[in-house]
């Protein structure tokens, strides 16, 4: 039988997204690497309910050129030693590149979840923008959407909308957590 998973956006859930002209921005180096408050705890909480951690990241700078994909890849090395997660999967893509893993598509959480034998009715997507919502959606997942008041539109219709990760992790819990 599959297992229930967390699915984590990076920035802006996990660590901080430096906001330009109101909308969240990736840092530019691993130095630039700064958990949120109450990051580390509550991923602790959800690993110590048994569950996988697995971020799902667009990354557009890569195909934008602003970006190298090893600048990425250090940068996620570095979230990694920060805070105790599976995987990072990134998508390099932009809009215009019409590929099956950008957020709002769900082709990120779906590669992941046949690697991690995840059922996905059983699991949880946590983003802090409408991409992440519609991508756990569209994989069928329920939806946490942390949010940071960015200028530009909510997701509709997230199961739980909060502020901070931590307050998630109860009700995280109590929906999808393995009962032992």
């Amino acid at each position: 039988m599959s297992r229930p998973a967390v699915f984590l956006d990076r920035d802006g859930v996990l660590n901080e997204a430096p906001l330009v002209a109101g909308r969240p921005h990736p840092p530019a180096t691993p130095d630039a690497i700064a958990l949120l408050p109450g990051v580390a705890e509550a991923c602790s909480e959800l690993r110590a309910a048994g569950l996988p951690l697995i971020v799902v990241t667009n990354q557009p700078d890569i195909a934008r050129g602003t970006q190298s994909r090893a600048a990425v890849d250090a940068i996620n090395a570095r979230l990694r030693e920060l805070v105790d997660v599976d995987e990072v999967v990134v998508c390099p893509h932009d809009d215009d590149d019409a590929c099956a893993c950008r957020k709002p598509r769900p082709g990120m959480l779906l590669d992941a979840a046949r690697r991690w034998d995840v059922g996905l009715g059983r699991s949880v997507m946590v983003g802090d923008r409408w991409r992440d919502i519609e991508a756990g959606r569209a994989a069928g997942t329920k939806t946490v959407f942390l949010d940071r008041s960015y200028d530009e539109p909510a997701p509709d219709a997230a199961d739980l909308t909060v502020t901070e990760l931590k307050e998630s992790v109860t009700w995280i819990i109590e929906t999808i957590a393995p009962r032992t």
